[in-house]
């Protein structure tokens, strides 16, 4: 005869969330939009200060990509179509 613990181990909903962070959005380079046109939706759709949205662009200008946000998957997904939205080359991915 086995005896129930009496004590459970749950899991809170925010608990689930956080095990489901990381992911991340990243802007690729691409030879159609302007340096200034990848600035302005950074700081449009993110709300990023301009010195932070013209670090990433550089980023994407000089490496060729740029992690721009990061969070749930839910939350990328939303991300990478609203950037692809502004003819941007977006993708997400699981962070490592």
């Amino acid at each position: 005869m086995s005896i129930a613990p009496t004590e459970q181990e749950t899991v809170s909903p925010d608990e689930v969330t956080e095990a489901d962070t990381p992911w991340i959005t990243l802007v690729w380079n691409d030879p159609v939009n302007l340096m200034s046109y990848v600035t302005f939706v950074f700081q449009s759709y993110f709300g990023y200060p301009k010195s932070k949205a013209e670090k990433l662009m550089m980023d994407v200008h000089v490496k060729g990509r740029a992690v721009v946000s990061n969070g749930s998957r839910e939350q990328m997904e939303t991300d990478t179509e609203a950037l692809q939205g502004y003819g941007l080359w977006a993708t997400f991915q699981k962070d490592d």
